[in-house]
């Protein structure tokens, strides 16, 4: 009799066993990153720009059309740093939709060949959200998941000013206001994530953004017959490589 209820209590322990690791598979699958996974993520951005640049250009003095080239002047942008956070979408196992924003990038424009030795010439701050469709690799249960991504951004600028005098009265001769055009462009992304737990994970991505921006100027000039309204504008090529490192919840 005692064999028999001895047998009969291992077999109910490896019922109990069995079913214990069957609700922890549930469990973990429940809250990989799979199909219907929502996740949250904040982070730092930098703002890494491979900038060059066209001549300033004079396109209009007095309201009269002219398309005047400054040989030798040019302006690039400073690197930025900025904190961010997305929203993510797991569509599938593998592919996700990801909104990324930040707060905006507060950078610098620098002067280059004959504008150098003004060093800055002013600052702007850019926006810039972004659509992203990533595909995972791996398993949705794996700890560390590369992936590479394919997006959209649209760029837009605010608070544009000059703030170096020398520049704004030697160069330009007088007062001067800026404004940037906006623009769409697309995103080419790669990066992982490793989950420490069932919800935390942390990451890296690094996109690259082919971009370009024009900075249009308006300065009451002071000239030999009066003060005029001379328009100017300086065409910026940006495409910068733009970092991401963060930490992140899933649902």
């Amino acid at each position: 009799m005692s064999v028999l209820f001895l047998e009969e209590h291992k077999l109910k322990i490896k019922q109990v066993v069995i079913g214990a690791a069957a609700l922890a598979c549930i469990s973990t699958a429940a809250h990989a990153q799979s199909a219907g996974s929502i996740y949250l993520t904040t982070g730092w951005f930098h703002f890494a720009p491979q900038d060059s640049s066209g001549p300033l250009k004079e396109t209009s003095v007095g309201g009269s059309p002219v398309n005047i080239s400054v040989p030798g002047t040019g302006a690039g942008i400073s690197s930025a740093d900025t904190a961010g956070f997305t929203v993510g979408y797991f569509i599938t196992d593998a592919i996700a939709a990801e909104l990324e924003m930040g707060l905006p990038l507060k950078f610098n424009l620098e002067g280059t060949g004959s504008l150098e030795p003004y060093g800055t010439l002013g600052t702007a701050k850019q926006w810039s959200p972004t659509l992203l469709f990533k595909y995972h690799f791996l398993s949705p249960q794996s700890k560390f998941r590369p992936y590479v991504g394919l997006g959209v951004t649209y760029t837009w600028f605010s608070d544009a000013k000059i703030t170096n005098g020398a520049f704004e009265n030697g160069v330009l001769h007088g007062p001067t206001s800026v404004d940037t055009d906006s623009s769409w462009a697309p995103v080419f992304n790669v990066g992982f994530n490793y989950s420490f737990t069932e919800h935390w994970f942390a990451g890296v991505s690094v996109s690259f953004i082919p971009m370009k921006a024009t900075a249009k100027l308006s300065t009451q000039a002071q000239t030999p017959v009066g003060v005029l309204n001379v328009k100017s504008e300086a065409r910026i090529t940006l495409n910068p490589i733009v970092t991401y490192v963060k930490v992140g919840y899933k649902f």
